[in-house]
């Protein structure tokens, strides 16, 4: 139990640079206390005290303003960091090493009892602030859930989900979607570099208009240099068609690159 708390506290040290020492994780952080109390809970609810278990985690509610299901299950160095107004139900898997912040909800979307209708975390998940993750579904290990994502379906492992309905960026090379090198790093409240889809597309599309243009500007003035070796006036073209206009950085910079 004691080897079990002492990694709780390490994990929030190592994770929140706000922590100073140990007595003040142990004293002021709601997030560890909220998971002492739920391994309380958990342990009461699985020896088939279902109520005193329920009572348990309605206290820790109100303690700390986080409400987990004694139901749930959730693995080693797990932190929820701030958490006011996290809810966790009741068939929710949470794996090791997961960060989950302020206003974070793993809900279900299913009223049949008896069947997983909660999602289940991956090792290594980061849930940001204000995000719902709804049904019954995984989570792969080293996703990234955006702040205020809505997130309705599978995320695979190393993806990062953003956006209502959530939309998912796929891993590069396995990794989680930020990695820049082979040191794989910790991100607070999950943000990642290209943590945008439509930006990427947006991107992606003044690039190619940029090229084409360039292109277009290239075949003009090769036929301006043709028409003039034949002495062919009528066949050169306007100064615009020969002239490139496209402000690419420009627009680039308005969608954020």
């Amino acid at each position: 139990m004691f080897a079990r708390l002492r990694s709780d506290i390490q994990t929030i040290l190592d994770r929140d640079p706000a922590a100073r020492s140990t007595w003040e994780v142990l004293t002021c952080y709601p997030g560890l206390h909220a998971l002492l109390l739920h391994r309380l809970a958990h342990g009461l609810w699985q020896k088939g005290f279902k109520w005193l278990g329920r009572f348990v985690s309605h206290v820790s509610r109100w303690l700390t303003g986080i409400e987990i299901h004694p139901g749930a299950e959730i693995g080693e160095r797990v932190f929820f960091d701030h958490a006011m107004g996290v809810v966790v139900g009741e068939t929710a898997e949470i794996g090791d090493g997961c960060t989950i912040y302020q206003g974070v909800t793993l809900g279900g979307t299913s009223l049949y009892k008896g069947t997983k209708r909660h999602p289940t975390l991956g090792r290594d998940v980061v849930v940001s602030a204000g995000a719902k993750v709804l049904g019954g579904f995984l989570v792969g290990d080293g996703a990234k859930i955006g702040s205020n994502a809505v997130v309705i379906k599978p995320v695979p492992a190393g993806a990062t989900a953003v956006g209502i309905p959530a939309r998912i960026i796929p891993s590069k090379t396995g990794e989680s979607a930020d990695v820049t090198s082979q040191e794989k790093k910790f991100s607070a409240y999950g943000i990642t570099l290209d943590d945008d889809p439509l930006s990427q597309a947006m991107r992606g599309l003044i690039d190619s208009a940029a090229s084409q243009e360039h292109q277009i500007a290239l075949l003009w003035r090769a036929v301006e240099t043709l028409a003039a070796s034949r002495s062919e006036a009528d066949c050169v073209p306007d100064e615009a068609a020969r002239t490139e206009h496209f402000e690419a950085g420009r627009l680039n910079d308005l969608v954020g690159k």
